[in-house]
């Protein structure tokens, strides 16, 4: 079901494996528009920011003990603090 033009480019890409997928089947994922189970959906998660307690919504579920920050907070560069790093051997001499 795959074009002769379609077939020499992955012949010329050096492709091994077959296109998984049909002109149809592209087209509707690229549209958003695919059926079925497999489609991703983006999870939105209510959460307080960190820095200013403004409520917010964030596309990941937090981790406990990690601080979250809303996208004002993020942008003006609340960042945690880094544990010290331990030295280099190469400092140690």
């Amino acid at each position: 079901m795959f074009t002769a033009g379609e077939q020499m480019f992955f012949a010329d890409k050096g492709f091994k494996n077959e296109p998984k997928r049909c002109k149809a089947c592209k087209a509707n994922r690229a549209q958003g528009t695919e059926t079925g189970s497999g489609s991703v959906q983006r999870v939105e998660t209510k959460t307080v920011c960190s820095q200013c307690g403004k409520e917010t919504t964030v596309p990941f579920k937090p981790t406990q003990g990690r601080p979250v920050y809303c996208r004002n907070a993020f942008s003006t560069g609340a960042r945690p603090e880094l544990p010290a790093q331990r030295p280099s051997r190469r400092n140690r001499l």
